[in-house]
């Protein structure tokens, strides 16, 4: 008799970043090839720091740091950014980054005023487009710093 939840997947949650695990999370690596797509965590995070406007957690599956996200809230507006994304090169394609945009939708949605989620990405070999449209998010057709904007209304 085979145990059905020997390979259930991990629970993905999102957490706070510590002074215990500030360095596991800014160790977290995306692939070469999509480096260009996104800051490195260190850099979000101290970039956080000095923007009241952010809201960050690390990315776990289970007990595992595996991603970094970080939004640019402004409730007052009604707006909502998706300012980072990342899922370490070692765990992406498990489904662990679908989980945990969820979890982020979910967070926006509890937010006030929040009607929509933006962000922006660049085009190109790697490019996280297929990921978010997959999503449900859409091109608004603006450009903002050189990349093109999504959102997806909630």
């Amino acid at each position: 008799m085979t145990n059905k939840h020997a390979h259930s997947s991990p629970n993905i949650t999102l957490r706070e970043v510590t002074g215990e695990t500030v360095r596991t999370i800014c160790n977290l690596r995306v692939a070469k090839d999509q480096e260009k797509f996104v800051a490195p965590n260190a850099v979000s995070i101290a970039e956080a720091y000095f923007t009241k406007e952010a809201w960050f957690r690390a990315i776990y599956a289970d007990e595992t740091p595996v991603g970094f996200v970080m939004l640019d809230e402004n409730p007052e507006k009604g707006r909502y950014f998706l300012w980072r994304f990342m899922i370490d090169e070692k765990h992406q394609r498990k489904g662990y980054g679908r989980k945990a945009l969820e979890l982020v939708i979910q967070h926006v949605q509890t937010r006030p005023n929040a009607k929509e989620l933006y962000l922006t990405y660049h085009e190109g070999e790697g490019s996280p487009y297929p990921f978010y449209r997959k999503r449900g998010f859409e091109n608004t057709g603006n450009i903002e710093c050189g990349e093109l904007e999504m959102k997806l209304v909630l």
